[in-house]
């Protein structure tokens, strides 16, 4: 079983940055594509962005492209996902994946809690 743990997401202004992490404290997620996907209320969950696992790979949902990274450190068992230029719309709970896959999957198997992240006009 994979248990993946979020970092606080916050309150941020439109045009802030903010960067969230996830990591898995009992087993190493190195082998595993991982994943950040969001859901706004009323809404169904989105795929945001994706690593796969040695970090060579990834894919970015077009609404965020160019302005959220996805990054992972293999030594240190964590993922991250660097939002800037943050907007309004981009306001939703944010959830870690992780999947066993040599690429970058668009479907994931496991997920963490999910974290809030609020955008203010």
């Amino acid at each position: 079983q994979v248990q993946l743990v979020e970092s606080k997401g916050g309150l941020v202004q439109a045009g802030g940055s903010l960067t969230l992490s996830c990591t898995e404290p009992r087993r190493t997620i190195n082998s595993f594509a991982m994943g950040w996907f969001r859901q706004a209320p009323g809404e169904l969950r989105e795929f945001v962005a994706g690593i796969n696992w040695s970090g060579r790979s990834t894919k970015y949902a077009d609404s965020v492209k160019g302005r959220f990274t996805i990054s992972r450190d293999n030594a240190k068992n964590t993922v991250w996902l660097q939002m800037n230029n943050l907007k309004p719309e981009d306001t939703a709970v944010y959830y870690c994946a992780a999947h066993r896959s040599n690429d970058v999957p668009y479907t994931y198997e496991y997920w963490g809690q999910g974290t809030q992240v609020t955008v203010s006009s």
